[in-house]
């Protein structure tokens, strides 16, 4: 039955009394700014606001689940998850089935804040996150802008609000201190040097503003009475499967957090995210890859984002093995890293979970990314995973779910003292996904340009000496930025020598990996300039050419095409012998 649920304003008070809750199979606020403005604009313009779809939970239910408060000061840089809400013993809760990012939204803008990174500015660094309230501009004409707009929202910093001289922005929360409708004529006359005309647009505006959010009974709802878990979790999942704003794997993950009893699978699951993020030079890692783990390292039937693997019986599973699972992702990610992968370079994230099985069924060791015991196992894996990243074909796509169902089977059976590669490779070549190169993939390798997430993988596998555990980058060895058609010009290359010279400059056969702060320090230094300050004696600089396949290197871009050739060719026999079919597995 649906119901008439108030104004907005009664709405964002039953958030803040905790009257309004978010029941754990929520996934996060997930709105940019653009979209929160926008909402508000719509709401200005009369546009129908949709209705919500609320659990009525009662007291002896409330104290069964966990629930979540909505985000008020949205803050990018601690993260944006939800806090919990402790339902005082006997009360009941109402829950947000859906609604949950409007309701959200009219809560930052009405109650909170927005705290965004600024561009330029390091991720890591708080003040690059400064905080920003919700205006409206009280003078904009009315007119319609291209996209529909026709009210100025805007989250802005409040010493920008306040220095704008062409606009009068007014912070939208504040509507809600006003006494009463009557009370605006009076602001607008006292805080305002406004004329006439301005008055008028800043008055109904405002008027405008105060009868949306206080006056008019926006909000409607429809409410679920039942207290059983699967009907409310199969009404979540018919309302949301159908749509594109939530991910198969989002509905998924809120069953598990539902049935999880034990420990707080939305806190637990966060954290690992978060922990594998922050892992060496960072890393991507969404709930997917954390889930998809979870089913195969738990032997759950397949590994499929499939409702009935997310049983109760298999939910529990996943709690009990958990303390495992998280030290093998984490150790296994801090192998990646030590190989030089970050999320910069790793091609497909699914390639870790056979690694991260092997690493739960051997009890993820400690110090296996670094202890020599374990030197020879490493390099097997290194192996395994740098061929199946680099394959042009790419190993990681169609048909993921079977194949690593079919890996995980083989790393069952295997005895644990090495890793099974060789197997591996085997049962993935039995599927079409060999790890062995052809001639043409060996070129084609060859031919990649600086950017593709391959040439890291590459390089390091040419040049195996260089300590990943460093941070290293792709780098030029001869500088890009020589290659523009007017400083060629200006050397006096021919416009058909400058073409070829621009396709050869940002090839593998002009790259190596450089120590970030050497790379930094080198900028655009000819290479052999380069040498000469950073290596003292001629045998010490012809051992790094040797070390970097370099070869004899030019004065000059006078012979660099000369040069960019012979090491293409070099790098080709050396790739030949470590990825050729000589020794495919």
């Amino acid at each position: 039955m649906y119901h008439p649920g108030g104004t907005i304003e009664k709405a964002v008070n039953e958030i803040s009394k905790n009257n309004y809750v978010l029941p754990a199979i929520q996934r996060e606020f997930v709105w940019r700014p653009e979209q929160i403005e926008r909402l508000f604009d719509s709401l200005m313009q009369g546009y129908p606001f949709g209705a919500f779809l609320f659990w009525k939970v009662q007291p002896e239910t409330a104290t069964e689940f966990q629930f979540y408060d909505f985000v008020r000061n949205y803050n990018e840089f601690k993260g944006v998850h939800s806090p919990k809400v402790e339902v005082p013993k006997g009360l009941g809760v109402t829950a947000v089935l859906d609604g949950q990012q409007r309701l959200t939204a009219l809560n930052i803008g009405l109650r909170g804040s927005m705290r965004l990174k600024l561009k330029g500015k390091h991720k890591k660094n708080p003040e690059a996150y400064p905080v920003r309230y919700l205006y409206i501009n009280l003078l904009h004409d009315g007119s319609e802008t291209e996209n529909g707009v026709f009210y100025e929202f805007k989250f802005l910093e409040p010493q920008a609000a306040e220095n704008d001289q062409e606009k009068c922005w007014f912070q939208v929360g504040k509507i809600l201190d006003f006494s009463s409708l009557a009370a605006i004529p009076d602001l607008v006359e006292e805080e305002y040097d406004f004329d006439k005309e301005q008055r008028k647009t800043a008055r109904t505006t405002l008027n405008r503003l105060f009868e949306v959010i206080r006056s008019n009974p926006n909000v409607a709802y429809y409410e679920e009475a039942s207290q059983e878990l699967n009907r409310v979790l199969n009404i979540f999942i018919r309302l949301n499967s159908g749509g594109t704003i939530l991910s198969y794997s989002d509905l998924l993950l809120s069953i598990a957090v539902a049935q999880w009893t034990e420990l707080d699978a939305r806190e637990e699951i966060h954290s690992l995210v978060d922990t594998l993020n922050d892992i060496g030079a960072g890393f991507n890692f969404s709930h997917d890859f954390v889930l998809k783990a979870g089913l195969m390292l738990s032997d759950i039937a397949s590994v499929g984002f499939k409702v009935d693997n997310f049983s109760k019986k298999n939910m529990v599973l996943l709690q009990d093995n958990w303390p495992a699972i998280r030290s093998a992702l984490t150790r296994t990610v801090q192998l990646a890293s030590s190989f030089g992968l970050s999320g910069a370079n790793l091609r497909a994230e699914s390639s870790l979970l056979p690694i991260a099985y092997y690493l739960y069924k051997i009890e993820s060791p400690e110090g296996f990314e670094i202890k020599g015991k374990y030197k020879k196992d490493r390099a097997a894996i290194r192996d395994w995973l740098f061929r199946s990243l680099l394959k042009p074909s790419g190993i990681w796509g169609s048909g993921l779910d079977t194949l690593l169902t079919a890996l995980r089977d083989v790393l069952k059976k295997t005895p644990d003292t090495a890793f099974p590669s060789t197997a591996l490779a085997s049962v993935m070549s039995k599927r079409g996904k060999q790890l062995s190169f052809s001639d043409d993939e060996v070129y084609e390798l060859l031919d990649m340009s600086y950017g593709d997430k391959r040439t890291f993988l590459l390089l390091s596998m040419l040049f195996p000496h260089v300590d990943l555990n460093n941070q290293f980058h792709v780098d030029h060895v001869f500088p890009i930025s020589r290659f523009t058609s007017s400083k060629l010009t200006k050397g006096g290359f021919p416009d058909e020598i400058q073409e070829e010279m621009k396709d050869w400059a940002n090839t593998v056969a002009n790259l190596q990996l450089l120590e970030g702060q050497l790379n930094k320090e080198k900028n655009a230094t000819l290479p052999k300039a380069w040498l000469k300050e950073n290596f003292e004696s001629k045998k010490a600089r012809a051992n790094y050419c040797d070390l970097h396949s370099l070869g004899d290197v030019p004065d000059d871009l006078d012979g660099f095409i000369d040069f960019a050739k012979a090491r293409y060719e070099r790098l080709f026999e050396d790739l030949y012998v470590e990825l050729g079919s000589s020794k495919a597995t």
